[in-house]
């Protein structure tokens, strides 16, 4: 009998072993995070010593917060998805028509939304987990679909005058005192985030408690390992990566909306390579391109992260693009590596231990 336990997220591991992949690899993004933003504070002057910088960067890419959650739960199946970016600028531009030439309702429009994510949800995963068509393949085709879709709703990009989407999108929460600060003039300035950061917040608190405490958590992290073990434990491994699929096009949906909220407006160049920037947030943040590893806190710091590097690079005054891209596929390299010595360390351990339980039964 194997000598093994499960861990907090459905994983067997060796008893020897106290931290999983998915804790390791989320403490590793946690402290590049730290190490990076301190000695941001160090380097580059006033500017990151302000909450309100950090407030900013988290306003700016809550969208991203979003949708990289949702490509993490399919990565952790051991999916992808590329076509949230393309959900995103269909969700901006739908919603940005309805409300600005149908005098359209607010609350319809985020029904809207909703209903655009889920739509796409539904069908790719449908393809993807009862037709074994291969995910990439399927969300290709959805992404050009959705960016196809966005020019025909409508062609030219446009600012929404809608007066409740208005005040709606310049609604900001403000935080308490002791996070605001004061400027050249003696001014004193509160730290104010968005409502779209709020809504991030909850979505991550929400699948970081379904990832690590219910049976559908563990189920992904299950199919994600070992679809054929996951099917001799009795889970049900299409409709699982069903689920998973259909959840990443809500938080598609869902983070459209928030774009639009930062946005303000409708435009086909909207969220271009945001699918890209999610794949990215997922990796750093510790999430493995080979499935069953992964975790939403990290991810969420995975993206701060990408945010980071490009206020660093443009602090710098390295404001062409390519820059900031180098940096980020470095970046992305060295978590690749880490990722890989991890993969090989797993591997050398279930050996040794698999060896060992052998030589026990053989000797009694």
């Amino acid at each position: 009998m194997l000598n093994l336990m499960m861990t907090g997220n459905g994983r067997l591991k060796p008893p020897g072993r106290k931290m999983t992949d998915t804790n390791l690899l989320t403490t590793i993004t946690i402290a590049v995070f730290f190490v990076m933003y301190i000695g941001s504070m160090v380097f580059l002057g006033e500017g990151f010593l302000k909450p309100q910088t950090m407030l900013n960067l988290i306003s700016t890419n809550a969208y991203l917060i979003i949708i990289a959650c949702g490509m993490s739960l399919v990565m952790i199946t051991g999916g992808i998805d590329i076509s949230v970016g393309g959900v995103t600028a269909l969700v901006s531009m739908s919603c940005a028509v309805y409300l600005d030439m149908h005098g359209g309702n607010v609350y319809i429009s985020m029904l809207l939304a909703i209903g655009i994510g889920l739509a796409f949800g539904i069908i790719q995963g449908f393809l993807i987990a009862y037709l074994q068509i291969q995910p990439f393949i399927v969300t290709l085709a959805g992404m050009f679909f959705a960016r196809g879709m966005v020019t025909i709703v409508h062609t030219n990009p446009f600012n929404v005058a809608n007066k409740d989407f208005v005040e709606l999108k310049d609604t900001r929460i403000e935080l308490p005192d002791f996070l605001g600060s004061t400027n050249r003039r003696g001014r004193f300035i509160p730290a104010k985030i968005e409502i779209g950061v709020i809504v991030a917040l909850i979505i991550v608190a929400i699948l970081f408690c379904v990832l690590k405490w219910t049976k559908l958590g563990r189920n992904f992290y299950a199919v994600g390992g070992n679809k054929q073990s996951a099917l001799m434990l009795g889970i049900n491994v299409k409709r699982t990566t069903f689920i998973s699929y259909v959840m990443c096009g809500l938080l598609a949906g869902i983070g459209g909306y928030v774009y639009f909220m930062h946005v303000g407006s409708g435009s086909p160049s909207h969220a271009t390579g945001a699918e890209m920037n999610a794949i990215a947030s997922s990796i750093i943040g510790g999430t493995m391109l080979t499935g069953g590893v992964g975790n939403i806190v990290g991810t969420l710091f995975g993206v701060l992260s990408l945010a980071l590097i490009q206020s660093i690079v443009s602090s710098i005054g390295l404001d062409q693009a390519w820059w900031t891209g180098i940096t980020i596929a470095s970046m992305l390299c060295i978590f690749l590596v880490v990722q890989s010595i991890i993969i090989a360390r797993r591997k050398k351990a279930n050996l040794k231990n698999a060896a060992g339980n052998a030589a026990k039964e053989v000797a009694t």
